[in-house]
């Protein structure tokens, strides 16, 4: 695409320098590097995080056991709206795989009560729509 085309003449391309999950063309999904263990979307096996961005395994979905995760790739968001989760109140926005639509889970906006705050910013993954990929033994 586009954004991939050389910077100037004879220049290397932007994927060159940087690596692709920090500049995907647009339309296309970004792909974790494969020397990693990675996260993928079980409906359409689009990669959706890092082994090395996930914080804790001890969360619950609503189709149960979820992941939460520093950052994602290949994720969209909806609309925030407050719910009333396990933990309390938060400002949350339901995720959605980029490839294929299925949502996924959500991601914290808000947090209200202050021993959740670290939770901001953060995503969660259900396991029900994630499979591992890359070095796992």
């Amino acid at each position: 695409c586009s954004s991939c085309s050389p910077l100037g003449s004879g220049g290397p391309g932007l994927q060159e320098l940087l690596p692709p999950a920090c500049f995907p063309c647009p339309g296309f999904p970004a792909y974790l590097p494969s020397c990693h263990r990675t996260y993928s979307c079980i409906h359409c096996r689009a990669h959706l995080a890092n082994h090395d961005e996930l914080i804790s395994k001890s969360f619950q979905g609503s189709q149960g056991r979820a992941y939460l995760f520093n950052s994602v790739v290949n994720v969209g968001c909806g609309p925030a709206e407050e719910r009333v989760l396990l933990t309390g109140l938060h400002a949350v926005a339901d995720i959605y795989c980029e490839n294929c639509k299925t949502t996924l889970g959500w991601k914290y906006e808000h947090a209200f009560e202050s021993s959740q705050k670290y939770k901001e910013g953060k995503y969660i993954i259900e396991l029900a729509h994630m499979i591992k990929d890359n070095g796992w033994d």
